[in-house]
């Protein structure tokens, strides 16, 4: 997914992390390159807006929802821990199929980031401010379609339909 692309902004317009899963590690005692870049981001760039964006066919999604042997990339393993909070949550839930099970995961997962978001200084900060809001969407790539989480509900819903998670 290019996020340039999904929401129509030039390169240079849109500060963007990329990585597996769109993971967020919690704040802790040994930062690393995700907590350094939203720091800087907010602190230093004073950005407004955060968008934890999952999408369609997430392989470390996937991956996580179908209990997927990993043992061969510890790394990426210990990546996905950071996921956990929301693999405890899908699995507690009765999915009909596989890919709603998948799909279900790409969405608890952005609520899980989101979650981990809020534990960093600067995010806690900005919310506190008003001056920082958070959003949750998900992406679905074969359709072109976007969901975003409304809050109030803790459903995912058209992103046209949520004025509110707009930017």
């Amino acid at each position: 997914m290019v996020p340039e692309l999904v929401t129509q902004r030039e390169p240079g317009e849109l500060f963007v992390i990329r990585n597996a899963g769109n993971i967020v590690p919690s704040y802790g005692p040994e930062p690393g390159g995700v907590s350094a870049t939203v720091e800087y981001a907010v602190s230093a760039l004073n950005v407004t807006d955060i968008v934890i964006c999952g999408h369609s066919d997430c392989g470390a999604m996937k991956a996580i929802a179908t209990c997927a042997c990993l043992d061969h990339m510890p790394a990426v393993t210990n990546w996905l821990r950071h996921a956990d909070a929301a693999r405890m949550i899908n699995d507690a839930i009765d999915h009909p199929t596989e890919q709603a099970r998948i799909d279900g995961m790409v969405r608890a997962n952005v609520v899980a980031q989101l979650n981990n978001i809020r534990t960093h200084p600067s995010v806690a900060l900005g919310i506190a401010q008003k001056r920082l809001s958070l959003h949750g969407w998900v992406y679905d790539i074969e359709n072109g379609s976007l969901d975003a989480l409304d809050e109030s509900t803790g459903s995912f819903v058209p992103l046209a339909q949520h004025p509110a998670s707009r930017l």
